[in-house]
């Protein structure tokens, strides 16, 4: 459901900035597919010899959700899209201003999809509205503890990242130029990744700086990092044409 609703609002998005929407499509559609290439390749490598032993184990792989393999999926997707829009002449930062919404979407929906099968799982909670998990696929495949209060931590995030999505599709039509939507995207999915961490369970996600922080964390400080420099080099550029402009208007 969330690739089908991004793959819709891409559509949607695409016609806004003025970019070809069949060709936004069989982007998005491709860097889908290398993505979920990726991540199986991956799983299916480092769980090979259960697999082998239990070949109907392979339905289930879809129902991990872990940081090495987020990021193996997001590192070939970028990579597909950004040949893709090379190849098709696409404009790198209005196609990148494109996808930021639905990226944020689609995201969104995933989280919804870890918080049903157990996976990326949060701390213990005695909040009323904490969850608990009895199936034994969710310990199998996750690791997930059973029968204990969690936070719904899947739940923050898909709640963080709709927002993003809605602020991005807003912000889009009355953007100043080319790249401003995407650097407001990466700081935003930054920022929802950095908090929402402190909410999940940290097995398995690493410790940085003796447990303050951890991995994913540190890779949401680099989004920031990323989208504070896209925005800085989309301004300094739009000051520089202001100032021209400004310029020559006096001289004329």
């Amino acid at each position: 459901m969330g690739v089908l609703l991004a793959l819709f609002l891409a559509q949607r998005t695409a016609r806004i900035a003025g970019v070809n929407a069949g060709q936004v499509w069989n982007l998005c559609v491709l860097s889908l597919f290398g993505a979920i290439v990726a991540q199986r390749l991956l799983l299916v490598v480092v769980n090979w010899s259960d697999l082998r032993r239990h070949p109907s184990w392979m339905l289930g792989l879809g129902m991990i959700h872990h940081p090495l393999v987020g990021a193996a999926g997001a590192v070939a997707g970028f990579g597909t899209a950004s040949l893709c829009a090379r190849l098709k002449r696409l404009p790198i930062w209005t196609t990148a201003d494109v996808l930021a919404a639905p990226l944020a979407l689609g995201l969104a929906f995933e989280q919804l999809g870890a918080l049903l099968a157990g996976s990326g799982y949060g701390t213990e909670s005695g909040a009323r509205w904490a969850v608990t998990y009895t199936n034994l696929w969710a310990a199998r495949w996750s690791g997930t503890p059973l029968g204990v209060p969690l936070h719904p931590v899947q739940a923050y995030a898909a709640l963080a990242l709709l927002t993003l999505s809605m602020f991005l599709l807003v912000w889009l039509p009355g953007r100043r130029q080319p790249g401003d939507v995407a650097g407001l995207g990466l700081l935003g999915a930054g920022v929802a990744v950095f908090i929402t961490e402190f909410w999940r369970d940290p097995e398995g996600r690493g410790a940085v700086f003796g447990g303050a922080l951890d991995w994913p964390q540190v890779a949401a400080a680099l989004l920031v990092l990323a989208g504070g420099l896209v925005l800085l080099q989309r301004g300094e550029k739009l000051t520089s044409y202001e100032e021209k402009d400004g310029s020559e208007g006096t001289d004329g």
